[in-house]
């Protein structure tokens, strides 16, 4: 027996070249940049230049991950080893680097009580310089990743079997790439940590409250851990199938039910950060053809892999 090519698996297989490129170019100026931060505070006796030092290391990494996702991606995009292609890979990616970002939070919480406990002298003149230079590196990355981060890509896409595996859609889809929104994310939480720290070390320069550059670390540790949890909100439902919502299901349900059928099953979940399969069972005193319901149910677009299966009663 010959098994099918199905290309359907392509469409759940979201790959950017440009987003991969522009990576790699930010992992570049973040990794210099970093090396730069952490030699300074650590001669300086800057906490949050040291702070934004370690951030940025940790950004490094992730963006390793984001490169190491997109190749992946690219690899395996028509390879068949995964069902419903390698969509949920940069959901992966981004669920990833959330945790990364909640242990740079963490680290960040400790250390910066630590100096609060036992401050140490700071050389304000060059800390700062340090740390404008790596704000303009951060504001430069933003850009470089920025550029797509809210811009979604759309296709149409039409298929009409006749037969158990039914797709007849056509969808329009604003890709979501949680890889490259973490990617983003981690850039914006360096340039929010360079910025407290620029103004923790002016502040203690010219009024003298040295406790201020620790406790800046305390309030972006609490900020970037709000947003890392906010990332894992965003791809954890997607990596553990999480089901539409009822009232969808519960249309689809009514519009099959509609047809003097009876709904014995039914379960619709995302395959990927922008895609929904579903498989439904039916039973039907006439035994039409699954094309039929299929047909009913072209108004519901999020779904773009339709699976029916009829029974007799």
């Amino acid at each position: 027996m010959t098994i099918p090519n199905c290309t359907k698996v392509d469409q759940f297989s979201y790959f950017d070249a440009e987003n991969e490129k522009r990576t790699l170019y930010v992992l570049l100026l973040t990794f210099a940049t970093m090396v730069l931060e952490i030699a300074a505070g650590t001669l300086f006796g800057s906490m949050a230049l040291l702070a934004d030092g370690w951030h940025m290391g940790t950004h490094a990494a992730a963006f390793c991950i984001t490169l190491f996702v997109y190749r992946y991606a690219r690899k395996h995009k028509h390879s068949g080893k995964f069902s419903y292609g390698t969509g949920k890979v940069a959901v992966l990616g981004g669920y990833t680097s959330a945790i990364l970002l909640g242990l740079v939070a963490l680290g960040m919480l400790f250390e910066s009580f630590h100096r609060l406990v036992s401050p140490v002298a700071i050389e304000f003149n060059a800390a700062i310089t340090v740390a404008v230079i790596g704000l303009v590196v951060n504001l430069l990355s933003m850009l470089l990743l920025g550029h797509q981060h809210d811009h979604g890509h759309s296709h149409d896409h039409h298929h009409g079997h006749s037969h158990d595996h039914s797709h007849g859609h056509a969808h329009h889809h604003d890709h979501h790439d949680h890889n490259l929104s973490a990617a983003y994310l981690h850039v914006l939480t360096d340039a929010l940590t360079s910025v407290l720290a620029i103004v923790a070390l002016l502040v203690g320069k010219w009024v003298g409250w040295t406790w201020l550059d620790p406790l800046m670390g305390v309030v972006g540790s609490l900020i970037i851990a709000k947003w890392a949890w906010g990332l894992m909100q965003q791809t954890s439902p997607i990596l553990l199938d999480k089901a539409i919502d009822h009232d969808y299901k519960q249309q689809i349900a009514v519009t099959l039910e509609s047809a003097d059928t009876t709904l014995q099953d039914i379960h619709v979940w995302k395959v990927s950060a922008d895609h929904f399969c579903a498989t439904v069972t039916l039973q039907d005193e006439q035994m039409r053809e699954p094309a039929f319901f299929k047909q009913l149910l072209m108004e519901f677009d999020k779904i773009d892999h339709l699976v029916i299966e009829v029974n007799p009663v």
